[in-house]
């Protein structure tokens, strides 16, 4: 039995080299335990599958939504393909599960990380597209991620959330928010930050990412969720 069975009936591909998806779930962190073993992390296959996302979201986009603008399909592309969506959608596939992690990392909660799960999504996609070709993994994308583009749309998600908080709190607060990094955590291939934003110096929300940018991002979502400021 295939230790990918459940996932491959929710997705509806079958790999005929179940290695590639096998690949797509290694972290980095898990190599440093076996050395021995002729193994690459799923790095690679996420680089490739960013590429791919990107391709068949741009093309999706610039075909449905002839109207809109550069800058108006930019920020859609990237409300689509932002880091906490794609978590959102591991979650549901249960990607979390499949996780290949060192144990330090599986002890501190590596399979729930929404930068890991947004990575491994990532890798998926890159995946099923060295597996199974562009169409399929167009399908794919299709179906889990950009199925959700009206749910976006509906619900403004597709604003960059620190240039929305920004316009909020000038216009509400008359002051702008600034960002900090709070924590890092992780050797230099796999750091994850921790940032804080701040209104007047005091701390509003804060927001986790495998880069400084991405932390800022989801401490600017957070705030604009929290109302107790307002």
């Amino acid at each position: 039995m295939s230790r990918y069975e459940d996932l491959i009936k929710k997705i509806g591909i079958k790999f005929k080299d179940e290695s590639i998806l096998d690949n797509a779930f290694i972290h980095r962190s898990y190599l440093n335990e076996h050395k021995q073993e002729r193994i690459e992390s799923n790095e690679r296959l996420e680089f490739l599958g960013d590429a791919v996302l990107e391709l068949i979201s741009t093309q999706y986009l610039f075909n449905k939504h002839p109207d809109k603008t550069e800058g108006e399909l930019t920020n859609l592309r990237s409300a689509l393909v932002q880091g906490r969506h794609l978590a959102e959608i591991s979650k549901e596939l249960n990607l979390g599960e499949y996780l290949y992690l060192s144990k330090g990392e599986e002890a501190s909660g590596g399979k729930t990380k929404n930068y890991i799960l947004a990575n491994v999504m990532e890798a998926v996609i890159g995946a099923i597209y060295l597996d199974k070709g562009f169409d399929e993994a167009s399908k794919f994308v299709n179906e889990f991620i950009l199925s959700r583009l009206d749910e976006i749309i509906e619900k403004n998600l597709f604003a960059d959330p620190k240039s929305t908080l920004q316009e909020l709190i000038q216009e509400k607060l008359e002051i702008t928010p600034t960002y900090e990094i709070i924590s890092e955590e992780g050797p230099d291939h796999d750091k994850e930050f921790e940032a804080g934003v701040y209104f007047d110096e005091k701390l509003i929300a804060k927001g986790k990412g495998s880069s400084k940018q991405k932390a800022e991002s989801e401490a600017a979502e957070n705030a604009l969720k929290d109302k107790s400021w307002q």
